[in-house]
């Protein structure tokens, strides 16, 4: 295995390792600048690989802040082997999430961060957006990159395969495929409002964690993917409760 490294934005780098035993992509997100700032550690066994890529770019040293979406191994496994590199640096995360895990799992203390603050990495600014269970787990969140417009999306429209850095093709469709096979979101009457919140952004990249760089209609393909989770969801529901309304009001499933 290798880790490759692509520039998908201004000092917005890509660093993705394929495991074919797995047919998943594992990718972190490098914003270069002051501050340095990584999205996602991997987890353990893959930071050698990682943190070679990480110096292709940048000394591993100058990195400043660990961030990632949830907590997760392949999203923060290696948290602590980044602590131990990179001397200066601190996890950031919600603040939901420090008191959660992040508190007694981190080798130094994390920073908090409240919904919409912002971390100045120099000329980038990574916003943090809580996103509660979307697309799982009780501390989730993604950033956004505000200058470059670049959404890192974490476990959102995760796939199965390899993939371009970057690609204008479909990812919603794939990413429903792998829905079908992993099960993983939760999906409730918020997952379709706090995606389409995300598409209000007008990102123009979506930097998936297990799939490519999506430049096309970052937009459409967020409130797509907010349609069929919206979908699903009221059709587990009539499933076991006959028909419901769908989240944002309006006739009952199948009325």
């Amino acid at each position: 295995m290798e880790t490759a490294v692509s520039e998908i934005a201004p000092d917005v780098f890509r660093l993705s390792t394929y495991v074919p035993e797995a047919d998943f992509q594992f990718n972190q997100y490098l914003v270069v600048g002051d501050e340095p700032l990584l999205f996602h550690t991997g987890p353990r066994a893959l930071f050698p690989l990682v943190s070679e890529a990480v110096a292709r770019v940048m000394p591993v040293a100058d990195l400043r802040w660990i961030t990632f979406g949830h907590v997760e191994a392949d999203e923060c496994g290696a948290m602590n082997l980044w602590l131990a590199a990179a001397p200066r640096a601190e996890v950031a995360h919600g603040a939901m999430g420090c008191v959660v895990s992040i508190d007694d799992l981190a080798d130094r203390p994390p920073r908090p961060l409240a919904d919409g603050e912002v971390i100045e990495v120099g000329d980038r600014r990574v916003r943090h957006i809580d996103t509660p269970h979307v697309p799982h787990g009780w501390d989730a969140r993604v950033l956004f990159e505000e200058t470059t417009g670049t959404l890192l999306c974490g476990d959102l429209f995760s796939a199965f395969g390899a993939s371009p850095a970057v690609t204008e093709q479909d990812v919603v469709g794939p990413a429903l495929q792998a829905e079908d096979m992993f099960r993983a979101t939760c999906l409730t009457p918020a997952t379709g409002a706090t995606i389409r919140a995300l598409a209000d952004l007008h990102p123009a990249t979506l930097a998936l964690m297990h799939g490519p760089a999506f430049a096309g209609d970052c937009v459409q393909a967020l409130r797509d993917l907010a349609d069929a989770y919206d979908e699903r969801l009221a059709s587990e529901g009539a499933r076991l409760h006959g028909p419901v309304p769908p989240p944002g009001g309006g006739s009952p499933a199948g009325g």
